[in-house]
């Protein structure tokens, strides 16, 4: 018999030590940006992840597929699993780069869902006997038994991680394996936060148990795989367009807004992360109690929806992008709420009045589970504040595709008449591995008769420069946060529309920065759409082999971004 990675295992599958009792193996990642060597981390994680929690995390996902497998099943004879869709997702969020680094919460999630696949497997086998047919028994992570000690789980991590993976099926399909997996990862993301706040889809869940199932095939093929891939970026783009139903009706639709970011003076609380409604939770919760709340990197679009941005106090962003956290978060005077990525290990100066929610951990950190935020109001109390005010300073944000359209026809003018030449879309991923400056230097090589969209936590990298205007039309133009890729989506489409042409054919490139598995996900999504030409960077993808990489060339026409001045020239010429 073999398992997922098309190893060997003993036939007495079923039973603990079903992968043998051998030396843990160290721990392999290549899911991110700056994976160690531009290969691989395999001692500590570059992100801050240990061995053991990477591992755990491994085998986490291992064994949200066993869920997958009995799930497909069961949705093929009707029945539904509404808990396990749920954890689902949640487990595969939790494995996203700079999520979770809390070993003891990953294990308690790894034996969490041993349990859910026991109900999904009771859900299936009870529908297999109203249908009158014999349930199948699949192997592999539906027949896996985790081992009762941490050392135990670590040994059976060893035989289902990504380097048992390539030793058994080779780097182009394992690497494949991995472009699902984290297609699948970042959009779990996605549908997260759509579904908190109240928007699901059944066909999402379904697609995800459809390829968490042909994951646990033992000799997967490049073709499947692939079309697996194109099919994620589909339902990507269906989680982003729930997210933004969500996000719309429960805030309004972003409106075109300046944003302080310069601190006033007083009590202070900052929020990071993605969680719009942990925000809007804390905004009510500290509204009259004489405390400022600051936005921080991927936060800064919510000062664009009206819902939110209703509250005086939410007075301003403070700081940039993730990667300069430690920093950032050590002079800022008050307590700091961590909702999503990217979490950094905390230094021990703030260590006390950092809090995270959802399904952020960090060992030592204090937790906020139920959405009672009195112990950060009670933090950012006893923390000394911001003494005085300092010279206001603005930036824009809240161009999301409502707010874009509704200027189409002066835009679509503009071009006609020749003032705007070309669009550049510049978004994506920041992160601390050097080479990011090539989108500082992009951005400021445009040419003035240009615009630029923009998006992700990649813009810190030149949104507090002056661009000015076209005709009235500021030349950055801030859509929010990476799922508003969908704005950008939206937007592109639209103007197609109007110039009745393909979108390939419009004035825009895309010039795309990565990090980690959202990004993946969008990239696929653009890929879906047919998009061409994208420049991509600021390396490549270590699980995208040459091979690989060679048929999305063919294919799309991907191009590693080079340098600024060369790849502009060549969009220009």
């Amino acid at each position: 018999m073999r398992n997922e990675c098309g190893a060997m295992t003993p036939h007495s599958f079923r039973m603990y030590g079903i992968f043998g009792r051998r030396k843990c193996m160290s721990m392999f990642c290549y899911q991110c940006e700056q994976t160690a060597g531009g290969s691989g981390c395999e001692k500590f994680g570059v992100c801050g992840k240990d061995p053991v929690t990477a591992q755990l995390q491994d085998l986490l996902v291992y064994a949200v597929k066993g869920i997958g497998q009995y799930a497909a099943r069961a949705r093929a004879l009707g029945a539904k699993t509404p808990e396990a869709d749920r954890f689902t997702i949640e487990a595969l969020f939790t494995t996203v780069t700079n999520v979770n680094f809390d070993a003891d919460n990953v294990e308690l999630m790894l034996r969490k869902a041993v349990e859910i696949r026991g109900g999904v497997k009771d859900i299936y086998e009870n529908a297999c006997r109203r249908a009158g047919k014999t349930p199948e028994t699949p192997a592999g992570p539906a027949a896996w038994i985790p081992a009762p000690d941490r050392g135990g789980l670590l040994e059976q991590a060893s035989a289902v991680g990504i380097a048992a993976s390539r030793a058994a099926l080779g780097d182009d399909i394992a690497g494949l394996k991995e472009l699902l997996t984290y297609g699948l990862k970042g959009t779990a993301a996605y549908v997260d936060h759509a579904r908190i706040l109240g928007k699901e889809s059944d066909d999402v869940y379904a697609f995800f148990y459809e390829a968490l199932g042909y994951l646990t095939e033992p000799a997967p093929t490049v073709d499947r795989l692939f079309s697996l891939s194109m099919k994620c970026g589909v339902v990507n783009l269906k989680a982003m367009e729930m997210l933004d139903a969500a996000n719309t009706g429960a805030y309004g639709h972003p409106v075109p807004t300046p944003v302080r970011v310069t601190p006033v003076k007083g009590k202070a609380i900052l929020v990071s992360g993605h969680d719009l409604k942990d925000l809007a939770d804390l905004l009510e919760q500290t509204k009259d109690k004489g405390i400022n709340v600051y936005t921080h990197c991927e936060m800064l679009p919510a000062h664009g929806y009206p819902e939110l941005k209703k509250y005086p106090h939410l007075v301003g962003n403070y700081g940039g992008a993730w990667p300069e956290q430690a920093e950032e978060f050590e002079a800022f005077p008050g307590a700091i709420l961590m909702t999503t990525n990217c979490i950094q290990k905390p230094r021990e100066s703030y260590k006390g009045r950092i809090f995270t929610s959802g399904l952020v951990a960090w060992p030592g950190v204090a937790h906020i589970s139920d959405g009672n935020f009195a112990p950060v109001i009670a933090a950012a109390l006893a923390a000394p504040g911001f003494a005085a005010d300092e010279p206001e300073k603005t930036i824009l944000t809240g161009f999301g595709h409502n707010a874009v359209l509704g200027v189409a026809g002066k835009v679509i003018e503009a071009v006609k008449g020749g003032l705007l030449r070309h669009f550049f879309l510049i978004g994506g991923c920041d992160g601390s591995k050097p080479g990011r400056n090539y989108y500082t230097e992009f951005a400021e090589a445009i040419p003035r008769d240009c615009a630029i969209l923009t998006l992700a936590c990649g813009k810190f990298r030149f949104n507090k420069l002056e661009f000015g205007d076209i005709g009235g039309i500021p030349r950055l133009l801030d859509c929010g946060q990476c799922n508003d890729a969908y704005s950008a989506i939206k937007i592109a489409v639209a103007l197609a529309q109007a110039f009745n042409c393909g979108v390939n054919d419009l004035p825009l490139s895309l010039i795309i920065s990565w990090y980690e598995q959202k990004a993946c996900a969008i990239l696929l999504t653009l890929l879906h759409l047919g998009l061409k030409d994208i420049r991509l960077g600021p390396s490549l993808p270590a699980f995208v082999t040459p091979t690989v990489l060679n048929v999305l060339v063919e294919k799309f026409d991907i191009k590693p971004a080079t340098s600024a001045a060369e790849d502009l020239k060549a969009i220009l010429k």
